[in-house]
């Protein structure tokens, strides 16, 4: 997915690029060809990037605005060429635009017209975008101090956090050191501002490198990595502490977090909450149960029926990861109470 950082840097490349002219308009494999003709011959006079969604617009004197919505998807282009130069449409360019020496070609998942009207509805659907300078922050805390949903999911929704994609929610929630897991309402105001904070960092960086890049090059000097790009997206070790990088699916995408750098609770460590299996997530109890050979299917019920009939007395060999350390033993509690406790355990 072309993530915000990238959209931001083509609408500024095009201001600079098409902005303030008029072109031919045309679609090359016809799914555009309405939006073509009512853009043929108008100046294209400016384009506005907001999270993953490209507006741009022509004006003709006397008459409304023509606005061209633009999604790119998995692997969209918006191409600017020489004429000279300029390669064929391809069966997937649903837009060219000629003239003043220049040829520029558009493939992407979603590219539809309207008025003025149907910018001002898409823009109120969309959520502050940490790239924009009228992004706001103030309203968005108030949004996410009241949602169920974890941040997490939160940062992946466009109506919430605009442009992040899944790299930057694991680097953004790891350089703020909160977990995907928790809920919206249960952040504290000094855990969103270091969300939002780094969401503003890491994006603008990549807007201006052009590349996502999130480790800061003193600390991975610091670390004895100067190549060090990412902290832990796609990675089994974690780039500071080199602890394991836990991985599972959210809605249909990969979520990462270091156990180590971002407990689910700050306050207690993984080797406290492996003591008290009521503190346990489905997660992490399913991985001490496969560590001790034992059945780890099913759901946060038939987990907790199983170590009741299983009798587990304690899980071996469970790696904590902190700063490279080496894996120790803890033992499970059998008392029923404790046991049952796990039926509640957080997913």
């Amino acid at each position: 997915m072309v993530e915000g950082h990238s959209v931001h840097r083509i609408a500024t490349q095009h201001t600079r690029r098409l902005c303030g002219r008029s072109y031919k308009a045309s679609s090359p494999n016809g799914r555009f060809a309405e939006g073509a003709r009512l853009i043929n011959g108008r100046s294209f006079s400016r384009i506005e990037a907001v999270g993953k969604n490209l507006f741009a617009f022509f004006a003709a004197a006397g008459q409304p605005d023509v606005v061209m919505h633009v999604h790119f998807g998995m692997s969209g282009r918006w191409s600017v060429e020489d004429a000279a130069k300029a390669a064929p449409a391809k069966d997937t360019t649903r837009l060219q635009l000629e003239g003043h020496g220049i040829v520029s070609s558009l493939s992407a998942m979603t590219v539809q017209h309207g008025g003025v009207e149907m910018f001002e509805k898409k823009r109120a659907e969309l959520g502050e975008d940490p790239i924009r300078a009228d992004a706001d922050a103030e309203a968005l805390w108030e949004r996410v101090s009241r949602s169920k949903k974890t941040i997490g999911l939160l940062l992946m929704d466009q109506g919430f956090f605009a442009g992040v994609g899944n790299i930057y929610r694991a680097e953004i929630l790891f350089v703020a050191s909160v977990h995907p897991n928790t809920p919206g309402k249960a952040l504290s105001r000094a855990e969103f501002d270091r969300v939002w904070a780094a969401s503003v960092k890491l994006m603008r960086r990549g807007y201006e490198e052009g590349s996502i890049l999130t480790v800061d090059k003193a600390e991975a000097l610091a670390l004895g990595r100067p190549g060090l790009r990412r902290w832990i997206y796609n990675s089994a070790k974690c780039g500071r502490c080199n602890g394991r990088v836990a991985s599972w699916d959210v809605a249909g995408r990969t979520c990462y977090a270091c156990a180590a750098c971002q407990p689910l609770d700050p306050s207690e460590s993984l080797e406290a909450r492996l003591a008290q299996p009521a503190k346990l997530r489905v997660a992490e109890l399913r991985e001490a149960l496969t560590a001790a050979g034992l059945d780890a299917g099913g759901k946060k019920a038939e987990l907790a029926a199983a170590g009741e009939s299983r009798a587990v007395e304690h899980v071996a060999e469970w790696e904590v990861g902190l700063d490279g350390a080496g894996a120790g033993q803890v033992d499970l509690p059998q008392e029923q109470a404790g046991l049952r406790g796990l039926a509640g355990a957080e997913a």
